[in-house]
């Protein structure tokens, strides 16, 4: 996608979806987390003791992300802290920001590319005007110019939330969490494809 996204820029071609910076910056994951750490938000503590939360430094939708409990860091990849809680994601759309959904997991399960696509388990809308607050900042830090689903983790027995990832590019189909999550906050279907569509043409 980034790529794309790329030669579409050079070549001067217009069209709909993320613009290349904030794709490059969001996949990422080091400097997103770094970004978001420097502006005051909680995000996954750096690793040297297992377990820890491995995930490749580059990429998206936590493909590779792993509960590492023996051995070496795979080159290219990054370590961070165990925090165990529960998993959250909201939609940001054009300053708009959807409901969070809880996943319904249990609590140590990583929400992994297969989860979140294939093995989808239930998501249940919350309140919590403290996590769609948050997911603003992090979408403005982050330079998200499109749509975005932004992953948390809150441990409730410290009531910490952390920030574990920003898709710039996420799936935006009807029965996605992005829709729900949209939906769930108030917005109907019409209204998230003229966001995404005519609003992008405007």
């Amino acid at each position: 996608m980034l790529r794309a996204t790329e030669a579409l820029m050079r070549a001067g071609t217009p069209y709909i979806g993320p613009g290349a910076m904030a794709l490059q910056l969001c996949y990422d994951k080091l400097t997103a987390s770094e970004r978001v750490r420097a502006a005051g938000i909680d995000t996954p503590a750096d690793a040297s003791s297992f377990p820890m939360v491995t995930k490749p430094r580059r990429g998206s939708d936590s493909i590779g992300v792993r509960i590492a409990r023996a051995g070496p860091v795979p080159p290219g990849y990054i370590a961070q802290e165990l925090v165990v809680g529960d998993e959250l994601t909201v939609a940001v759309l054009r300053g708009a920001v959807g409901a969070p959904l809880k996943v319904e997991i249990p609590p140590g399960t990583l929400y992994s590319f297969a989860r979140k696509y294939f093995l989808r388990p239930n998501r249940i809308p919350i309140t919590d005007p403290r996590v769609q607050e948050t997911a603003l900042r992090i979408a403005t830090l982050l330079g998200v110019d499109w749509a975005a689903r932004i992953d948390f983790i809150h441990d409730r027995s410290r009531d910490r939330l952390c920030f574990l990832e920003c898709d710039a590019a996420p799936h935006v189909a009807l029965g996605s969490a992005f829709a729900d999550s949209l939906a769930a906050g108030g917005m109907p279907r019409a209204e998230q494809l003229g966001r995404l569509i005519l609003g992008a043409c405007s």
